[in-house]
């Protein structure tokens, strides 16, 4: 039974214009400036999908590893736009890997991988094929999160998938497996529409309140079983 619907992603950021510009110069998209500091991504139509990205400016920088990251298909075996645009390269493809990663101006990692084998993605700019989240045990949060939004798990190697989940807008969901466990925020997160308003089901499932709706939000910040931060939003209320 499906509690929540994937909604969107959201980013922090010392800059958010600035990190919000730069995913609009990569991606094929629209940047929102809310007017507050804050700003959105939002997809061009015409391209598949229906991802937001919002971006949040906070006060703090990126400290830690980022266990929460974008995986890249670009339109040509060539990174050299995004550097262009502002990323900078932090490891080329070798033998054990076969993507470039990259950070992006904000100092959050992210993969860029060449055009698959079919003829590449059909549009001229990258497009975001994957979530990538780490973790200690990921056939245990694939299988959590694919029974909150409806999905199904696929297992390889060290990684588990959650595919064709409800609201999701790239192929797969992937948490990969890591041998240190999450000890700070996580600078990259995700919301939820929530399919009876109010968070209870996910309680039962195994999710804990972080903070409630209060005077300043509307929505509940909440945590996965293995610390996640998530928001967690009534229908329309976002």
């Amino acid at each position: 039974m499906t509690i929540a619907h994937f909604k969107d992603l959201c980013m922090d950021a010392t800059d958010a214009l600035r990190l919000a510009r730069f995913w609009t110069d990569v991606r094929s998209g629209h940047l929102v400036d809310l007017g507050d500091g804050s700003a959105r991504f939002d997809r061009a139509e015409g391209v598949p999908g229906t991802e937001s990205i919002w971006i949040d400016p906070v006060p703090e920088p990126r400290l830690g590893k980022t266990r929460v990251h974008l995986d890249l298909r670009l339109p040509t075996p060539d990174p050299t736009p995004l550097v262009a645009a502002g990323a900078t390269l932090v490891r080329e493809p070798d033998d054990d890997t076969g993507w470039w990663v990259l950070a992006d101006p904000d100092g959050n990692l992210f993969c860029a991988f060449p055009p698959s084998a079919d003829g590449g993605t059909g549009v001229a700019r990258p497009t975001v094929f994957e979530l990538v989240v780490d973790s200690r045990d990921p056939v245990a949060q694939a299988r959590w999160w694919a029974a909150v939004t409806g999905g199904r798990v696929d297992v390889s190697g060290s990684a588990a998938s959650v595919v064709a989940a409800s609201g999701f807008p790239w192929d797969r969901w992937v948490f990969d497996a890591v041998p240190e466990p999450k000890t700070v925020k996580n600078r990259m997160h995700w919301d939820v529409d929530l399919v009876d308003r109010n968070p209870a089901k996910l309680v039962e499932a195994g999710a804990t309140v972080h903070r409630e709706p209060d005077d300043v939000i509307s929505w509940w910040i909440m945590k996965d079983p293995e610390g996640n931060e998530f928001c967690a939003f009534a229908p329309k209320e976002r």
